[in-house]
């Protein structure tokens, strides 16, 4: 029989910052909110924020929006929300105090908001310079580092699959997997999540 999720929560050690990884349905934002819940209830002066990525493109993607805002409310009414699809290093940097977890759910749905943004004219998205990515991602490993409280990053592993068709969407693959190799680098604990179960990769905490 699976463990209550409340018992699993509660033997959780939250680190200082965790990556957490996973294909899709593998159970990375159930592995967040656990450590959410942990933390919540170390002390009764602990808070626990999240910030929301993803953006509401077309109707599937406005419903699934309102589903995790319903479901999240009922699984954890505790936590704050924040939708922020661009701005992370910022909102980190808001929310990241001492008695605060802040989730990032997620880094896959980001750097799709900076590097291949919608166009509700269905115009081609304009690749950025390699600059400006480095730009965006030593600003977030900046505000991981500086965060007085935990930070726990959510996000895709894409690279298992097949080989992705089209210059885009290579280029994005390529992004997301050093993206995530820099965010191993500087969290304390890195957590590979499968079929709902979690694979330890790092923990210096």
């Amino acid at each position: 029989m699976p463990e209550p999720v409340h018992d699993a929560a509660q033997r959780l050690v939250v680190a200082p910052s965790e990556l957490v990884l996973g294909g899709q349905r593998s159970g990375k934002s159930r592995r967040a909110e656990m450590l959410a819940r942990a933390w919540l209830k170390q002390s009764p002066d602990h808070g626990a924020v999240l910030i929301a990525t993803a953006q509401p493109w077309d109707d599937e993607m406005r419903g699934r929006i309102q589903r995790h805002r319903r479901d999240r409310a009922q699984r954890m009414p505790a936590m704050q929300t924040i939708e922020e699809p661009l701005a992370l290093a910022d909102a980190i940097a808001q929310h990241g105090r001492a008695d605060t977890l802040v989730v990032v759910d997620c880094l896959t749905l980001w750097l799709t908001n900076l590097l291949m943004p919608h166009s509700s004219q269905g115009a081609a998205p304009v690749q950025p310079a390699m600059s400006a990515e480095y730009a965006w991602r030593d600003a977030l490993v900046r505000a991981i580092e500086n965060s007085a409280g935990p930070v726990v990053l959510v996000s895709n592993e894409i690279g298992l699959g097949v080989i992705p068709v089209g210059p885009e969407v290579r280029h994005f693959v390529d992004a997301l997997g050093h993206l995530n190799q820099h965010m191993a680098q500087v969290c304390t604990r890195v957590t590979l999540m499968a079929a709902g179960l979690p694979l330890m990769l790092k923990d210096v905490a």
